[in-house]
């Protein structure tokens, strides 16, 4: 697939997915993809989180993983091809 996509676009088409979302203090978060809002805000379950060195593990049935704290994410491939293509604004000048 050539040409630029929206990171929201990506998380839309990505609902009921499994992803991987990684934070800036080094955690890892597994699940499947319920909801997202206009700020990355993400709600996943069946979660699999992973303690930053990698030691620990956590089940958790249902989280809530705030947008700005996000410094990763990955995505099946087959996510990426169901991406809608959303038109891009451009400032008046």
């Amino acid at each position: 697939r050539s040409g630029a996509m929206l990171p929201l676009s990506l998380l839309r088409a990505g609902k009921d997915n499994p992803m991987l979302v990684e934070l800036k203090n080094g955690e890892t978060y597994n699940g499947i993809l319920i909801n997202c809002d206009i700020w990355m805000n993400l709600s996943l379950r069946d979660v699999v989180c992973t303690s930053r060195d990698g030691d620990k593990f956590w089940k958790i049935p249902e989280c809530y993983i705030r947008g700005n704290n996000i410094k990763y994410l990955r995505v099946p491939d087959e996510v990426i091809d169901k991406v809608v293509d959303e038109p891009v604004k451009k400032e008046r000048k």
